[in-house]
């Protein structure tokens, strides 16, 4: 888990490819603008790949496996780490490849060094814009959880199914309100870091309960958990949401209700969670969970980038959810 959420997570596969095709797209901008003529671009972009190629390499080496090092540091130290660590790695590649070079001046140093932190910098800082431009779904993903995931629907429905209980089951009263006190003092906080998977689990488990009281046997569940890792560290509130959708969009509207399907397994270092239920083109299921969706989309590639994946389809009369991240986190 990140501890400073500011620094890109250098042991991510989406950070090192965008770092990538950024240094490399700087590199063309400079053969392009240092070229007189066209004939003298090819050679020259040659020329720089020749040195940059093996930093920018090096570098991602170096910062994956000193990240749980810089990950600890304030975001400023860890600016600089970072900063002093390219530098000497310029400065030891440049040193290595000297005589490609006409002259072995000082100043022949001092100037790849110069770019490297110019590089650096412009990289590190396209880093926080992008952090910065999707911090927002964090906040909005509490606020959604407020206003869309527990729908009103929901509790009124829930308030009056414990209403029917508090006389002939006083006892299964109590618990119902437990659980939907607990329910929502989730949904209230703050749910910016991620969470074991036994606690989500936990969660769904009230939350389905809830349901229960006045679906009873029309609401099915099936749990193909047997090699679920319960430590395995995912984003809170993106499993409820979806079985929320799978009970409004595809239960309760079956006459005789149905089943959902919740499998959580790993396969080659990936952690998947696939969420299935009912589904007839009537219900119009894809319209209505489209903006819870869109929002775990967004939190997952917030926490993991390209790491992760949310892929829906529509098989056997069936909808499912696949939800795929990486199991390290």
């Amino acid at each position: 888990m990140r501890k400073n959420s500011r620094l890109p997570n250098f042991q991510n596969l989406g950070i090192h490819l965008r770092t990538l095709l950024i240094v490399n797209l700087l590199a063309i901008m400079a053969a392009i603008l240092l070229s007189k003529e066209l004939r003298e671009f090819l050679p020259l972009l040659a020329q720089l790949s020749a040195l940059v190629q093996p930093i920018i390499l090096l570098s991602m080496l170096s910062l994956y496996v000193l990240y749980p090092i810089i990950a600890k540091l304030k975001y400023t130290q860890g600016i600089m780490a970072i900063l002093l660590l390219e530098l000497i790695i310029t400065y030891l590649i440049f040193t290595l490849m000297r005589y490609y070079f006409v002259s072995d001046s000082p100043a022949e140093i001092v100037r790849p060094c110069l770019l490297t932190a110019i590089v650096t910098g412009i990289v590190l800082y396209y880093f926080y814009l992008q952090e910065r431009a999707y911090s927002p779904a964090i906040a909005e993903a509490r606020l959604q959880a407020l206003q869309a995931r527990i729908r009103p629907h929901f509790l009124f429905n829930s308030i009056n199914a414990v209403l029917s209980l508090i006389r002939s089951q006083p006892k299964r009263a109590e618990k119902a309100l437990e659980d939907m006190a607990d329910l929502f003092r989730v949904l209230m906080a703050e749910n910016r870091d991620l969470v074991p998977l036994a606690q989500e689990l936990a969660l769904c488990h009230q939350y389905l309960d809830l349901e229960k009281l006045r679906l009873e046997d029309r609401l099915k569940i099936t749990w193909k958990i047997e090699d679920m890792p319960s430590d395995a560290m995912i984003p809170p509130l993106i499993l409820q949401p979806l079985l929320e959708n799978a009970v409004y969009h595809g239960v309760e509207p079956m006459p005789d209700g149905g089943e959902i399907i919740v499998g959580i397994y790993t396969k080659q270092k990936e952690l998947h969670i696939i969420i299935s239920n009912p589904y007839t083109p009537q219900n119009n299921h894809h319209s209505g969970n489209k903006m819870a969706l869109k929002n775990i989309k967004e939190r997952l590639k917030l926490h993991f980038d390209l790491e992760s994946s949310l892929k829906t389809s529509i098989n056997n009369n069936r909808y499912e959810v696949h939800i795929s991240i990486p199991e390290k986190a």
